[in-house]
This record gives C-alpha cells, structure tokens and sequence, in this order.
C-alpha cells in the first residue's frame, strides 16, 4: 500500500477498557496493537479516537434501574444499547492500550464525552446530527483518503 501525504489513519478506541481484563473486552483485542503500531510508522498523519464517558453516562446500563448489560432501552435519539460501564474518564480503563505506541499522532478526538449521548462514529454523535468536528479538521487539514484501523 502506498500512502500519500494527504492520506491519515483514524485509530479507534485502542483502549485499556476493550482489551482483555478491561470492562467491556474484545477477546484476544489486544493483538492488533503492534499490527497497528507498524502501520502507523507508515503514516504521517495519525488521528487516535478515545471513548471519554463520564460517570452516569447513557450508554452505561448502570445509569437505567432495573436495565442489565446489554440490554436495549430507548432514549431521546432513540434505541440504545446498554453496556457495563467503561472508559470512564480519568480511570485507567479509558486510557490508551500501553503498548500503543504512535507519537507522532496528532490528534485525539474524544468521543461519549456527553452524558445525554452515545457515540461509535468518529464523525457524528448517535443523534446523527451532532458533529465530532474530524470533517472539519481533516478539510482544514487537506486530509484526503482515510484508513481506519480499529479494535472493536
């Protein structure tokens, strides 16, 4: 593959929480760490996706009496499934996988950072209305083709 100096890669979510032992883990997700580790060293620009939830967050079953993992329920953008709570910000689970290793990543946009909405698109919120704002940073940036490499 040959990579353009317009071209980013979009990291998502490689963090502690979807790895083994964290609270919403991927089997075996920690092994696409040092695979994405030795793509990005082919990329001049790097952008890092990380879910930022606070306590109490929407998504978080915890947040719904009588709701379970995993269950759906309906809230005011609609459907949502719930999920045990994870990458709580400021926790050790929210944090990067630490065998991430991608310094000249320019960018971390943080997403679920609203207590009132989820978010799985780097690019708009569940409402599918509300912005991250990675449209306009790669426009301003004159980023062009996207590659996304992803834990979960």
């Amino acid at each position: 593959m040959r990579v353009a100096d317009t071209d980013v890669l979009l990291v998502i979510d490689v963090q502690r929480d979807f790895c083994p032992g964290g609270r919403l883990a991927v089997a075996d997700g920690d092994a696409v760490v040092p695979r994405i580790d030795e793509l990005a060293k082919r990329f001049e620009h790097v952008i890092l996706t990380q879910d930022w939830h606070p306590v109490g967050h929407v998504s978080f079953a915890s947040s719904h009496a009588g709701k379970k993992p995993y269950e759906a329920t309906t809230v005011a953008y609609g459907e949502q499934t719930l999920w045990p709570d994870h990458c709580v910000q400021g926790t050790a689970g929210a944090e990067f996988h630490p065998g991430l290793e991608i310094p000249q990543a320019e960018l971390i946009l943080r997403k679920g950072f609203r207590r009132d909405i989820d978010s799985y698109s780097a690019f708009f919120e569940n409402d599918h209305r509300t912005a991250t704002g990675l449209a306009g940073y790669l426009r301003e940036r004159g980023l062009g083709r996207v590659f996304v490499a992803r834990l979960a």
